[in-house]
C-alpha cells in the first residue's frame, strides 16, 4: 500500500535529518551563480579503493563525467566512439585513432602515448581490473595518433572491453607507484578537483572540455549510505540527484521526481543438477512450475521490478524480440522431497524471497529448509554445490556490455561460478558458438540460442529482473537514467 509522507515516524525522519545537516553546506547548498547552479548529487557507497579507475571506483568517476574511455556503448551494447574516433582488427590486434584536439585536466594532451600508459597500466596492475579477468592485453603506440591493442587469442570484444570505466584514460600525473590518483587528471566536461574521504568529493566545469563546454559549472558529492537519509535529501530538496531510493522509501515520495531504470540485473534460483533432489529434470521442472514470481515482485518488491521471461531482461532492449520458445521437462511431483535452499543477507529482499519461495515449494510438494548468511560466508559452499537451490541476484551483463561472459561463467562446464553445477555438451555449444560470434545481430542472436539452451534445462529459474530507482529534483534537467550505471551527470545535465 501506498503511504503518503506525512506517515513516515518521526524517529526516521530526525535520523534522516541528523545525517543530512549541513549536507551540502559547503557550496552553498547549490546556489545560483551568473552561470547557473551547481548540481548536487548525494551517492549511495563511499570510495573504496581511493577513486582508482582500476576499482569498482570506476563507475563514479564515469557517472560524474570526469574519466572517459577510448569507447562508448549505444543502447544495444555496441562500440561508438569517444576517446578514439575510429579502429580496425586485424587478426589479434586492433589498431584504434586517438581523437585529437582532448587535453587531461591538467593542461597536458592526449596522445597516444598517453593512452598506452593507462592502459598498461590497467593490464599490468595487481589485481587486474575485472574486465581484464583472462585476457591478456598489450598496447603499443603507433606514431602520434594510433595506438595497436593486442590481445593472446582473437578477441571479437576488444571495443567493448574498453568502453569499461576500468580502463578509463588518465594523464600521466595519475599514476604515482601502485596508487592511481584522478583529480586534475581526466578529460571529461567536469574536473575532479577536491576528494574528502568517504565523505564527499568537488568537480568544477572544464571548460576546454573537447567536446563543448558543460551546462552547469560543477557538481558537489555527498556519500550517503543510508538509504533513508538519500530519501530525505531529495523530500527536503538537499540534493538535486539522488542513486538507489530504496523501495521501501519510493512510496513515500512524489511520484514525479523518482525513475525506474531497468537494471542488466537478474534474481534468479539456481538449482543443482549435480546431486540431491534437483539431479532429477523433473522435479526440477516441479520447482519452476510452483514458483509464482509475480507474488513475489508484489509483495517483496512492491511492483518495483520485472517479472522475467528469461535470464536476460529489459535492460537489453533487443532480448525480448530474439527471444524463442523454450522446450522443457515435463514436471513430476515433488512427494516430500527434502531440500536446502540458500541465498545471503547483503541484498535486503533476498531473505525474503527466500521465505516466499519456502512457501511457494512446500505448498508444491517439498519440504524447505533455509540456509541464509552473509555473503562472504556462504559463496564457497554455493559455488562447491553444497545446497539444492541458491538465490542470486545476478549482474548479467559486465563491463564489456556483453552477456556473453555471464552465461558461460554461470552455465558452462568449465564455467567459473558454475553454482548449478551444469556441465551439458549441447549448452556447452552454445556458449562457446556465442563467444566467438562477432559483435552486432548475429552475436545477439548466438546469445539468445544460449539463453534458450540454457532455460530447456531448468538449471535456473529466472524470477524477476531489478530496477534501480533514481531521484531527481523537480529543477534538474537531462539527468541520465543509464541501466549500466555509467552516466548519471552529463554535459548537458544543468538544474533550472
Amino acid at each position: 500500500m501506498r503511504l503518503p509522507a506525512r506517515f513516515l515516524s518521526f524517529t526516521a525522519v530526525t535520523a534522516a535529518s541528523t545525517l543530512l545537516t549541513g549536507c551540502f553546506a559547503s557550496t552553498g547548498s547549490g546556489s545560483g551563480t551568473a552561470e547557473g547552479k551547481r548540481i548536487r548529487v548525494a551517492h549511495m557507497q563511499p570510495p573504496r579503493s581511493g577513486l582508482s579507475p582500476l576499482s569498482d571506483d570506476a563507475f563514479k568517476l564515469s557517472r560524474w563525467s570526469t574519466a572517459e574511455t577510448l569507447v562508448e556503448l549505444d543502447a544495444d551494447g555496441d562500440a561508438l566512439p569517444a576517446l578514439a574516433t575510429e579502429w580496425k582488427q586485424s587478426g589479434r590486434t586492433w589498431t584504434f585513432t586517438i581523437r585529437d584536439g582532448v587535453t587531461f585536466h591538467d593542461g597536458t594532451e592526449l596522445t597516444a602515448r598517453a593512452v598506452v600508459n593507462s592502459l598498461t597500466e590497467a593490464a599490468t596492475a595487481s589485481p587486474k581490473p575485472r574486465i581484464l579477468d583472462g585476457v591478456e592485453l598489450t598496447a603499443k603506440a603507433d606514431g602520434e595518433n594510433k595506438v595497436t591493442v593486442t590481445t593472446a587469442a582473437a578477441d571479437p570484444l576488444v571495443p567493448q572491453r574498453l568502453s569499461s570505466p576500468q580502463l578509463s584514460i588518465l594523464a600521466a600525473k595519475a599514476y604515482r607507484g601502485k596508487t592511481v590518483d584522478p583529480i586534475d587528471a581526466g578529460t571529461g566536461p567536469f574536473e575532479l578537483t577536491k576528494v574528502n574521504g568517504t565523505s564527499s568529493a568537488t568537480l568544477d566545469r572544464y571548460d576546454d572540455y573537447w567536446g563543448g563546454k558543460a551546462k552547469a559549472p560543477g557538481i558537489d558529492v555527498k556519500f550517503v549510505p543510508d538509504g533513508t537519509a538519500r530519501a530525505a535529501a531529495l523530500r527536503s530538496g538537499e540534493a538535486d540527484i539522488v542513486e538507489a531510493v530504496p523501495v521501501s522509501q519510493a512510496a513515500l515520495l512524489d511520484q514525479d521526481l523518482i525513475t525506474e531504470v531497468p537494471m542488466p540485473r537478474t534474481n534468479t534460483l539456481y538449482l543443482n543438477t549435480e546431486k540431491g533432489a534437483f539431479k532429477d529434470a523433473s522435479l526440477r521442472a516441479a520447482a519452476r512450475e510452483a514458483i509464482d514470481a509475480e507474488s513475489i515482485v508484489k509483495g517483496v518488491y512492491e511492483g518495483r521490478a520485472d517479472v522475467a521471461e528469461g535470464l536476460l531482461g529489459p535492460a537489453l532492449p533487443w532480448a525480448a524480440d530474439l527471444r524463442s520458445e523454450v522446450e522443457r521437462a515435463k514436471a513430476g511431483k515433488a512427494d516430500g522431497e527434502t531440500i536446502t535452499i540458500g541465498t545471503f543477507t547483503d541484498r535486503a529482499e533476498l531473505p525474503e524471497v527466500a521465505a516466499a519461495l519456502q512457501q511457494q515449494l512446500q505448498k508444491a510438494g517439498f519440504k524447505v529448509k533455509l540456509d541464509v548468511r552473509e555473503y562472504a560466508n556462504i559463496e564457497s559452499d554455493a559455488l562447491a554445490g553444497e545446497f539444492d537451490a541458491f538465490i542470486l541476484s545476478r549482474a548479467t551483463v559486465l563491463d564489456s556490455g556483453d552477456p556473453t561472459a555471464y552465461l558461460y561463467s554461470d552455465f558452462a562446464s568449465d564455467g567459473s561460478f558454475n553454482i548449478s553445477q551444469l556441465a551439458v555438451s549441447s549448452v556447452d555449444k552454445t556458449l562457446k558458438k556465442a563467444g566467438e560470434t562477432a559483435v552486432g545481430d548475429a552475436r545477439r542472436k548466438a546469445i539468445m540460442e544460449a539463453e534458450t539452451a540454457v532455460l530447456g534445462t531448468d538449471a535456473a529459474i529466472p524470477m524477476l529482473h531489478e530496477r534501480v530507482i533514481q531521484g531527481d529534483a523537480a529543477g534538474i534537467v537531462d539527468a541520465a537514467h543509464d541501466p549500466r550505471e555509467r552516466e548519471l551527470v552529463t554535459a548537458d545535465t544543468y538544474v533550472n
